[in-house]
Formats: C-alpha cells, sequence, structure tokens
C-alpha cells in the first residue's frame, strides 16, 4: 500500500499537470453521473420487493391496488345549483381521461336519488340529501361549505403512470374554471407523494447550502491559521459532486432518509481535507515544498485511509439492515466518504504544487524584513494578532497534552467511569420509542399533508388493511362463506374496522343479499359482474382479496390491529387449502416499527464486526481493537441521550449506532496512528501518548468541529426525520471527538503497558 503512496508523491511532484488533468476529466464525468439521480418515494423506499412480504405487496399493489385520487371542493356552500353542476361537469371530465376507472361524489347520489338526473333547484336537493343516510351524506357532504370527490384509477397502475394521470387531473382542475368562492385541491396518496418529491429536492439543496456556508464559517473561525482556509471547502463540494455522479451511475436514488447524508457526508468528507491540509502546512516549515506534499501523501494519507475504510464498512453495515432506504443511505455515505477522501488526496498536493503553497508563517517572517513598504507587510498590530491566535492554538495543544497525560497516568478509574455510564445508556436505549408513521416525518406544515388530513377527519382512513386469499378455487361456496363470515367477525371485535369490501360481499350484493349455494352459481353470478368490480376483489379462480377499512389511527396501533388479524386467521377455522396473507401500506410501516427495533441493534452489532475485521486485515495485530473500545462507550452515551432528549428511533436514527462507529473509528484510528508513529521515534509510552494528542489533538478538534457545524445543517430540515437526525449526530460527534480525546488515551495506556511498552 505505502509503494502505491509512494508512486503518487512522484506524480503530484513530478507530473502535476497529468494528474490534475485526470482529475478534471473525473470531475466532468461526475457531472454527467449527476443528472441520472432520481428521487425514490412510496413503498419501495421501505420494503425490499424481493423478499416475500415486499413481493405479495407488490403483486397485491400491481393487480389489485390503485391508490385514490380526493377532490377537495370548498366555498361557502357547495350544495349551491350552479356549484354541483361545476363538481358534475368537472368528475365527468375526468372520468372520460384514460386510466381512470371512476369519478364519483355527491352529485353521484344525487343523480341516484333523482332518476339519473342533477336536481335544478335547492329544493329538489334538500330533499334529496334528507333521504341519504346520514352516515352517507356525512362521508360525502361534511358540511355546506366542502364536499369530497373520490377518483379511482385502474387497478396496477405504475407509481409513473399515476404521477401522469395525476399531472392530467391538475391541469383539468386548473383549467375548469369554477364559480366565483368555490376552490379545487387534489389529495389522496398520488398527490402526497408528488409534493413529497417536491419537498425533498428542495429540502435537500438548502441542506446541502446549509451545511456549506456553516462548513465556511466553522472553517475561517477555527482553520484560519492556515494558508488557503477556504481549500478543504472546495475539496468538499468536489467530493459532493463525485458523490451524485456515483449515485446517477449507479441508480441510487435520493429518499427522505437518504437526503440526510449529505450533511452528514459533508461534515465526514471535510475532516480528511482538513487532517491533510494540516499535515502539509506542518511540513512546509520544515523542508522543501515537494518533501512536504511527499511527507504528507506517504505518511498522512495512508493513515487517514485507513480510517477512511473503517469509517466506510460502518456505513457497508447499512446495507444489510431490512429496510431499503436505510441501505440507500449507507451506499450514499459510503460514496461520499471515498469521494472526499480521493477529493483531499489528489487536490491537495496538487493544489500546492501549483500554487507553490507556502506556510503563513513563512510569508509573515518574509513580509516582516520588507523594508520598502510594499503591501506585503504586516503592520504590528496584525502581526501581534497573528502571534496571539497562534500562541492560542499552541495553548490549546499543550492542554489537550497535559490532559492526556493525567488520564494516562490514571486509566482504570477512567474506564470505569465512562463503562458505567454508558451501560446505563444501553439499558435506557431499550426504553426510546420507535416512530414509523411517513406523515410524522414530512414537514407538518405540508400542504399535501394538510390536505390528507382534510380528508381523514371527513372519511376516516382511506388505506384499507388487505388480506390475499388464495386456494385452487377461491369461488367455491364454502370459500366464499368464510370470506364473508371472517369478514363479519371481525368488524364485530374490532371497533377500528369500520367494514369490509371482498369478492363475497360483492357476489352478496349481485345476488340478493345471498351467497350461492353451488360452484357453477357461482360462476354464474360472477360472469354477469362488470369486470372493472369483479377485478378489484378476484385474479382468476385462485386468488382473491378483502379489504377492511379502519378508522383514523396511529402505525402503532394499526401493528396491534394487523397482529390481532394474524391470530383470528389462524383461530377461526378456514376450509382445507386456503391461505391467508396480511398485507398493504398499513401492514408494511407496522412492521417498520419492529425492523427498525430488530436492524438498530443489529446494524450496531454489524458494524463492530466488519470495523474489527478491516482492522486486523490492516493492522494484523489483535489490539487493532483498540480503536473500537472507546466507540463501545459512546454508543453506549447515545442511547442515554436519546431517551434523555425525548427523542425516537425512526427510519434515519436506527443508523445512529453503526453510523457511530463509523464516524468516531476516524479519531481514534488517527489518534492511534499518531502514538505509534512516535513510539516507533523511541519515546516512552506516557510522552507518546501526550505528543501524539497533542500534535494531532488540534486537527482533530477542528475537523471535529467543523463535521458538527456540517451535521447541524440537518436541525434545518423541514423533514421532521431528517431534523431529529441532525440532533443526535451533532451529539454523536460531540461525543465521538470526547471519546477520541479523553478515552483513547487511557485505552491506549492500558493495553500498551499490558503488551510491555516502557511508560
Amino acid at each position: 500500500m505505502l509503494k502505491a503512496f509512494d508512486w503518487l508523491a512522484y506524480q503530484v511532484t513530478n507530473h502535476t499537470g497529468v494528474v490534475a488533468g485526470v482529475a478534471l476529466l473525473i470531475f466532468f464525468v461526475s457531472l454527467f453521473g449527476t443528472t441520472l439521480v432520481t428521487m425514490q418515494t412510496g413503498n419501495e423506499a421501505y420494503l425490499d420487493k424481493n423478499t416475500p412480504r415486499g413481493a405479495l405487496l407488490a403483486h397485491y399493489i400491481d393487480t389489485y391496488g390503485s391508490d385514490a385520487i380526493m377532490v377537495i371542493i370548498e366555498s361557502d356552500d357547495v350544495t349551491r345549483v350552479e356549484t354541483l353542476w361545476y363538481i358534475d361537469r368537472l368528475l365527468n371530465h375526468i372520468q372520460n381521461q384514460q386510466s381512470v376507472e371512476s369519478a364519483s361524489g355527491i352529485v353521484t347520489l344525487l343523480k341516484q336519488g333523482n332518476n339519473g338526473f342533477l336536481p335544478s333547484s335547492s329544493a329538489e336537493i334538500s330533499e334529496i340529501i334528507q333521504k341519504v343516510p346520514s352516515e352517507v351524506i356525512r362521508r360525502n357532504l361534511p358540511s355546506n361549505m366542502m364536499t369530497l370527490g373520490v377518483i379511482t384509477l385502474i387497478p396496477g397502475l405504475s407509481k409513473n403512470r399515476q404521477k401522469q394521470v395525476l399531472s392530467n387531473i391538475e391541469t383539468i382542475v386548473k383549467t375548469s374554471r369554477p364559480p366565483p368562492g368555490v376552490s379545487v385541491t387534489l389529495s389522496g396518496e398520488p398527490a402526497f407523494e408528488s409534493e413529497m418529491e417536491k419537498e425533498m429536492g428542495s429540502s435537500m439543496g438548502v441542506l446541502i447550502l446549509a451545511a456549506m456556508v456553516l462548513m465556511v464559517v466553522a472553517v475561517l473561525t477555527l482553520f484560519s491559521h492556515v494558508r488557503y482556509a477556504l481549500l478543504p471547502v472546495a475539496i468538499v463540494a468536489s467530493g459532493l459532486i463525485l458523490t451524485f455522479g456515483l449515485m446517477g451511475l449507479t441508480g441510487t436514488r435520493i429518499s427522505m432518509v437518504v437526503i440526510g447524508a449529505f450533511p452528514v457526508l459533508i461534515g465526514i468528507g471535510i475532516d480528511y481535507a482538513i487532517q491533510m491540509h494540516s499535515r502539509l502546512d506542518e511540513e512546509i516549515y520544515k523542508s522543501s515544498l515537494a518533501e512536504a506534499v511527499t511527507t504528507t501523501i506517504t505518511k498522512t494519507c495512508p493513515s487517514v485511509l485507513i480510517a477512511m475504510l473503517a469509517t466506510t464498512t460502518g456505513f457497508i453495515a447499512m446495507m444489510f439492515g431490512p429496510i431499503p432506504m436505510i441501505g440507500d443511505f449507507g451506499i450514499t455515505c459510503a460514496f461520499g466518504v471515498i469521494s472526499c477522501y480521493i477529493a483531499a488526496l489528489i487536490m491537495v498536493p496538487v493544489f500546492a504544487m501549483l500554487v507553490h503553497y507556502r506556510g503563513k508563517r513563512q510569508e509573515k517572517g518574509d513580509a516582516l524584513i520588507q523594508e520598502d513598504g510594499f503591501a506585503g507587510t504586516l503592520s504590528s498590530s496584525s502581526a501581534s494578532s497573528q502571534k496571539s491566535r497562534e500562541s492560542a492554538v499552541e495553548k490549546y495543544d499543550r492542554t489537550l497534552g497535559l490532559t492526556a497525560l493525567k488520564i494516562a497516568k490514571h486509566p482504570v478509574p477512567v474506564l470505569l467511569f465512562v463503562f458505567s455510564v454508558a451501560m446505563i445508556g444501553f439499558i435506557l436505549d431499550n426504553e426510546v420509542p420507535i416512530s414509523a408513521d411517513e406523515k410524522t416525518f414530512v414537514p407538518s406544515d405540508m400542504p399535501a399533508l394538510l390536505n390528507m388530513n382534510k380528508v381523514t377527519r371527513t372519511m376516516g382512513s382511506i388505506k384499507t388493511i388487505p388480506i390475499v386469499v388464495s386456494a385452487d378455487d377461491v369461488l367455491h361456496p364454502d370459500n366464499l362463506e368464510w370470506i364473508k363470515k371472517f369478514g363479519e367477525y371481525e368488524i364485530r371485535k374490532n371497533d377500528k374496522i369500520t367494514g369490509v369490501s371482498s369478492i363475497a360481499s360483492l357476489i352478496s350484493e349481485y345476488n340478493n343479499g345471498f351467497l350461492p349455494d353451488t360452484r357453477s352459481e357461482a360462476g354464474r353470478i360472477v360472469s354477469s359482474i362488470p369486470d372493472q368490480y369483479t377485478k378489484r376483489y378476484l385474479n382468476g379462480n385462485s386468488e382473491a382479496v378483502m379489504e377492511f377499512s379502519t378508522g383514523d389511527m396511529e402505525i402503532s396501533q394499526a401493528r396491534d390491529l394487523i397482529k390481532i388479524i394474524r391470530k383470528d386467521k389462524d383461530y377461526y377455522p378456514s376450509p382445507p387449502g386456503l391461505t391467508i396473507r396480511v398485507t398493504g401500506s398499513l401492514e408494511m410501516f407496522s412492521t417498520v416499527m419492529d425492523d427498525i427495533d430488530r436492524s438498530k441493534t443489529f446494524m450496531t452489532i454489524l458494524g463492530f464486526v466488519f470495523i474489527f475485521a478491516f482492522l486486523l486485515l490492516a493492522y494484523r495485530r489483535l489490539n487493532a481493537a483498540i480503536p473500537l473500545i472507546p466507540i463501545i462507550v459512546i454508543v453506549g452515551w447515545n442511547g442515554a441521550i436519546m431517551y434523555l432528549s425525548g427523542l425516537d428511533y425512526t427510519p434515519l436514527t436506527a443508523v445512529l449506532g453503526s453510523m457511530t462507529i463509523g464516524v468516531a473509528s476516524e479519531y481514534t484510528i488517527l489518534i492511534m496512528e499518531r502514538c505509534d508513529e512516535e513510539l516507533a521515534k523511541g519515546l516512552p509510552l506516557l510522552d507518546a501518548i501526550q505528543v501524539s494528542v497533542q500534535k494531532i489533538g488540534t486537527a482533530i478538534t477542528v475537523s471535529g468541529l467543523t463535521t458538527v457545524f456540517g451535521f447541524a445543517a440537518l436541525m434545518l430540515s423541514e423533514f421532521n426525520i431528517v431534523a431529529n437526525f441532525g440532533i443526535t449526530t451533532v451529539i454523536t460527534v460531540v461525543f465521538s471527538l470526547t471519546g477520541a480525546i479523553l478515552i483513547m488515551p487511557a485505552v491506549i495506556s492500558l493495553v500498551y503497558r499490558y503488551q510491555g511498552y516502557q511508560v
């Protein structure tokens, strides 16, 4: 590996232009890749369609499912004749669109009560409304100021086709010329997902911009003692473009979870640039530019590479979780840190060679010997200010070194204390609640969400709990009887279930309220029912679906209800050969809660295993596990702070454990690497610990705090799921920085003493 860095150092110092040209070529290819990036919403973000549950849900949606588009019509009085005539024209126009199965509303009820014609007077309208059952009227006409229309799409439409239909309907609404005072709004799942995609794109842009601005502020504040202090920001921006390019070229899509990865990789990526820039600035005072570049590439870059790969293995662990968008988050973060490392590896030395890099102290020394008053001459006040800043940095270095020395002298009490706190954190972690309700993840004032809530308050939940029933012949009278009675049983037993529809209820409706006694009679009745109705509940003769409608409820309540239904289907006697499977989006989101509970621990453990295996491979010695010891403590602290802060585990915060491993491992590895370097020079153990923390502590602190600034951008997101993740990641980085500087010296001291190093 070191030979590769020697080769790179030679190429950079002797063929700078060629290396710069290759880097530009890669940059332009990445720009092309950014045009291929797409957004991801819907079920595929939560459930892998290649799993049995995912395949069943995909089959149900493709065969039976069709998300309804709701039309909310509001005015001071929607029962006015001119308003109803407008609604009728609008729904008729929509119903004639391709892929629209039906469009119904209050006008449909009025026509049914008036021999197929729309009433022409207010008196007739009032008379018909009084005859309709109050429950039906309440769902279609909750008040005289609002009515709802339901647009049912043909089952099995793809998400892209649903978007096209939604766009066509939006155009129809915009050009429909409603009467004065009448407003029309579209709602439902297709409208919700369409607006969420737009919000995600907007939020991603804001987060990246905010993270970059905070990076600039942090670097100018904390890294101003070096020349070209903003170079790390430019490097991270290049790494970001390379990341987008890799996502586009590999087909990795952006979801509401993945947008949280970009400030993360900005925050982590700037570490690499700062570490390399700091080492270059340190070496430039000791040697020539070419030698300084060579030392930076051959000494610092291998250490940072190990830290970067360790971080990447932590993110790779996320790919083995059960939730697809968490895997995409891990892939994006892995792409990001690799891209930022490559950008730093190439840009820092190449830029230094191209501009003939010199340190600020060198520049100051040259300026002070000028006698002709050139603009480069420092005034006494600016020189004093520079000296003050340098003194502050040196004072901080010494403080870190002395603190590390004290900790290294008394490692056992320090480790006992921090591990005791961590154990409490692991216990509290089990009490942290889990949230998987998509509505709580998006901005609370998002118009599509407000409209969905308006529909839910009026009609109840528009989502159902479907059950797919399979048999050799689902139209056999025994199977139809079971479908009907099981549906009635669930309605009686569970007050959250408001109704059920199935092929059995449809056949009964077309047979004067009775189920047929023979198979041939059932076949005859089904053949008399229009296909547009039967295909919503029947797939050939071997499969049917029954759908339970429910009241509005939290996902945790839906999870409990689905568990009850699953138990009931096993308890309630069914005919031989009948297979019953629960599916649907409510089942998916309720299962996501269980997935989060299992995956957060699984991914954390897997992250530890991956990094330990990598460190063993990289160092080929057992004490390679040393950098992981402080991380165990930090993961425990995370659980305590989440519980005390009242935060929930979501699909995004579920990655906190494995992400902590990735972030913190960089700092702990760099401390250990520098300590080994100082020990190799012949320093005693305690002196080596003091010098390593003193030499690298400032760079780690600066990179850690700039990482905090980058992660803080997440808290500006309008998506609650991302904002809460921002809070937890900021805390995690602070813990990681603390663990590296304060816990790592104790661990190194204890382990290395045991191995026989001279104190």
